[in-house]
């Protein structure tokens, strides 16, 4: 019997004549040994990894959902002398996005966030088609403005902390405490000058988000923030809202183009105001020029003119060529020297020293000047810290102009004297004037408030001199004086007036820089008060006329305002106009 075998559907795969041939023995231990060693490898690398150095893969695995977030600090406050504030930092948010994720908002939904964020539909759109990761919508939102953007839970929309510079004395102190920008540093003034003192260190915390940015755990601080120092300036904020006051209504009377004051505490060489105008607003800078930024006071110089005199006289009294009733020959009220002509307003004849200054005779100044050594004029001039910055710390403070002595002609002496050909800022003029407040010293002048006063300074002149010279300052402003206009009732005082032309492309040009300098009470001095009003308009022109009021209402109301004692008997004062005046 014939058994059939019934076909097998399909392929038997172990009777392929490959896999019927038997292997060699020595290839198969090899390729075992192959496999065991790459095996070995793996787990090797993988024990290295995992065990001895896992920071590796623990940076990258960080690096996909761990941040690290800055946490603002608070930039410190500016004060005057006695807290009032002056420059203090308003919590504000940041409003920012991510591009990609934030694209996926509805029509309406960008309608909405553009009309909070103040952008117009295309800006926002623009700036959410950026490739960037990160993107500011806008900065230094209102707190109740970034509420309304956060309730509208927006994808991709997001929020930080940061801070705003406020200015609630606005343009009363805007050139000296300065501002700051968008990003809370310091950009003028005192703002900038303490700027590594003022500024906060900010710190970090460390968070888990998810791959849209949103936070959602935080794993804690890493670094606290820091807030800036807060900073006492040497200002009252009650002188310093009179000479602001007193300065803009003298430019806006005399129609001038500008003008500074500055009143410094003669004890300890602080500056209790100082304002310029025009001036700006620190809290809205939408609209600003060079002009209204300039520290006119600190960054300008000009030639003093007159207020110089009694610099030179002062040498002459030191070097004991001159006596304070000595007299001097002004004839006619010429004097030629070399090929030009110095002229006094007047023919003087006969004066004594004291006389020179209270008339403001150039011819006896002159006289003065050309009989003492040059070289002496010259020391003076740098004792006096002219030409040379007044250290500050304030950005852009101006040296001045003082030649080498070695340079200077008979003409040039001359002019120098009485404040021409010689260039200074009004602090360094207003500084100068303490040597005979305080009896020959020169003290350091500081916008910082000082706790001590200043016991003793660098000497210039001795006590004599200075006492005298305060005699001769206080002539000036009384009738027959070249200011009767800066007498203050109930103080006595004294100073000196300043008119001079002003240097346009190398030439004097028919404009003026009027000016005054004062100290008071004599008695005993307390204050210096230094006015320059640039390009004052119509007839009146001279710093006696000019700035001898302003100096008159702000040494009254300053020294009031520090309760000085008056040492003098209140009565009317004659002005030139012949009225009286309380």
């Amino acid at each position: 019997m014939v058994v059939r075998r019934r076909p097998q559907r399909g392929h038997r795969y172990t009777e392929s004549p490959l896999l019927q041939l038997a292997l060699q023995g020595w290839r198969s231990r090899m390729v075992g040994l192959l496999l065991m060693a790459a095996f070995l490898v793996l787990l090797l690398r993988a024990f290295y990894l995992q065990v001895i150095n896992n920071d590796f893969l623990q940076e990258k695995g960080d690096s996909r959902y761990l941040r690290d977030i800055e946490i603002s600090a608070s930039r410190g406050k500016v004060t005057d002398r006695h807290g009032d504030m002056l420059a203090v930092s308003t919590p504000m948010r940041s409003i920012w996005a991510i591009p990609a994720d934030a694209r996926t908002m509805s029509a309406e939904q960008k309608r909405q966030l553009a009309a909070l964020v103040e952008l117009k539909p295309r800006e926002l759109n623009a700036r959410l088609a950026s490739e960037k990761t990160f993107v500011f919508l806008q900065r230094q939102v209102p707190p109740q403005v970034a509420e309304q953007v956060r309730a509208l839970k927006l994808p991709g929309v997001h929020q930080e902390k940061e801070y705003r510079r406020y200015y609630p004395s606005g343009e009363m102190t805007a050139h000296l405490v300065g501002f700051t920008g968008v990003d809370d540093k310091g950009l003028e003034g005192v703002e900038l000058a303490f700027q590594q003192s003022l500024r906060g260190h900010p710190g970090a915390r460390t968070v888990i988000r998810d791959r849209r940015g949103n936070i959602i755990e935080d794993v804690g601080a890493t670094r606290p923030p820091r807030d800036g120092n807060d900073i006492a300036l040497a200002i009252d904020a009650k002188i310093q809202y009179l000479a602001y006051s007193h300065l803009k209504a003298t430019v806006a009377e005399h129609e001038a183009k500008g003008g500074g004051i500055i009143v410094l505490d003669t004890r300890t060489g602080e500056v209790l105001a100082l304002a310029n105008w025009p001036t700006y607003n620190p809290n809205n800078r939408a609209k600003l020029s060079g002009e209204q930024l300039r520290n006119r006071a600190v960054t300008d110089t000009f030639e003093p003119g007159s207020t110089l005199k009694p610099f030179t006289v002062a040498l002459g009294l030191e070097q004991g060529k001159y006596r304070y009733d000595s007299l001097i020959d002004c004839g006619p009220g010429r004097i030629t020297v070399g090929r030009s002509v110095i002229s006094d307003t007047h023919a003087n004849g006969e004066l004594t020293v004291a006389e020179v200054i209270q008339k403001s005779s150039n011819v006896g100044t002159t006289k003065i000047a050309l009989s003492l050594p040059r070289e002496s004029m010259w020391e003076m001039f740098d004792s006096l810290g002219l030409g040379r910055q007044p250290a500050l710390g304030f950005p852009g403070e101006a040296a001045g102009r003082v030649r080498p002595w070695k340079n200077w002609r008979p003409i040039e002496q001359a002019t120098m004297s009485y404040g021409h050909g010689i260039s200074l800022s009004l602090i360094q003029l207003a500084r100068a004037y303490s040597v005979f407040a305080r009896d020959g010293d020169l003290v350091p002048v500081s916008l910082l408030r000082v706790d001590a006063p200043v016991v003793r300074g660098t000497p210039v002149f001795s006590a004599q001199t200075a006492r005298e010279m305060r005699a001769m300052l206080e002539l000036v402003v009384q009738p027959g004086g070249t200011a009767p206009k800066a007498a203050v009732p109930g103080y006595r005082v004294g100073g000196k007036t300043g008119t001079a032309h002003k240097l346009e492309g190398g030439a004097y040009a028919n404009k003026y820089i009027a000016s005054f300098v004062g100290i008071g009470p004599m008695s005993d001095p307390r204050l210096i008060v230094a006015v320059m009003i640039d390009e004052p308009g119509g007839k009146q022109y001279y710093g006696g006329q000019i700035g001898g009021p302003a100096f008159s209402q702000v040494m009254a109301g300053a020294l009031r305002t520090l309760g000085v004692p008056p040492d003098a008997p209140l009565q009317v004062a004659t002005t030139n106009d012949g009225k009286g005046r309380l």
